[in-house]
């Protein structure tokens, strides 16, 4: 257990600082040096200290109950390098949703084989890469496989906004995103062998063709997580890995 943590805090450049700065501040008694920017910055840094300590004691603490055959995982420098790149993304993460999912992966990548550590090191990416508002999507649509954009939308936010407001274009930002991303895509007939079935195109009738563009608040095509963001979701946002349909608990 001691390798994981010293690779949580050694991959986190401020700690060792912090702790120099914070034994020559408190060798300084003047009230001069207790209001500087120091003191300022001391004190805030104490306060992620101390979620740290959190987080790193909650993670140990659901080690403890994947039982004994962990042990060698967490001190595998395979694995230990996946911790280091994990707690740079908690580091830079701004929210504790954000965090929560860093969390989740380390338990989940120690405590599970469903995925190679190369793909676990892109869902880590994915984490430092999407907004909490890409995982909004990436949850309802988790949620309700098929869901449409219009689904989605009045799901997450209620009415409709205009279509040329910065709230539509926000969000076919995150459909796009999340669909170029190889996170989300549109469902498809497969055949046995799971190729992807081409559409048939319908053809339009003369002097039909519509006069404005594809609403970004579409309703008739569905969405889905691509089996790549399956994974992710049950990496990062669940906290038991294993139940995946042909995954190894």
């Amino acid at each position: 257990m001691d390798k994981f943590v010293l690779a949580a805090l050694g991959s986190i450049p401020w700690v060792g600082g912090f702790i120099s700065a914070a034994a020559a501040y408190r060798s300084e008694e003047s009230q001069r040096q207790k209001d500087s920017l120091q003191g300022q910055w001391l004190e805030e840094h104490q306060a992620k200290l101390q979620d740290l300590h959190a987080t790193i004691g909650e993670v140990t603490s659901r080690f403890e109950g994947l039982g004994e055959q962990i042990q060698e995982r967490i001190e595998d420098p395979e694995y230990l390098a996946l911790v280091r790149q994990a707690f740079r993304v908690w580091d830079e993460a701004e929210t504790d949703e954000k965090r929560r999912y860093v969390g989740n992966i380390v338990v989940n990548a120690a405590g599970t084989r469903v995925c190679s550590d190369d793909v676990v090191r892109l869902f880590i990416g994915w984490l430092s890469l999407y907004h909490e508002a890409h995982f909004a999507v990436i949850r309802e649509i988790y949620q309700y496989p098929g869901a449409t954009r219009y689904d989605i939308w009045t799901q997450l936010y209620g009415e409709l906004v205009r279509e040329d407001s910065a709230e539509a274009d926000l969000y076919r930002l995150l459909i796009r995103d999340l669909s170029t991303g190889g996170v989300i895509r549109q469902a498809r007939e497969v055949d046995q062998l799971g190729r992807f079935m081409r559409k048939r195109t319908e053809r339009r009738v003369k002097g039909t063709a519509p006069t404005t563009m594809e609403s970004a608040f579409e309703g008739t095509k569905n969405y889905v997580l691509t089996e790549l963001g399956k994974q992710f979701v049950h990496y990062t946002m669940n906290e038991v890995v294993g139940r995946l349909e042909g995954g190894e608990p």
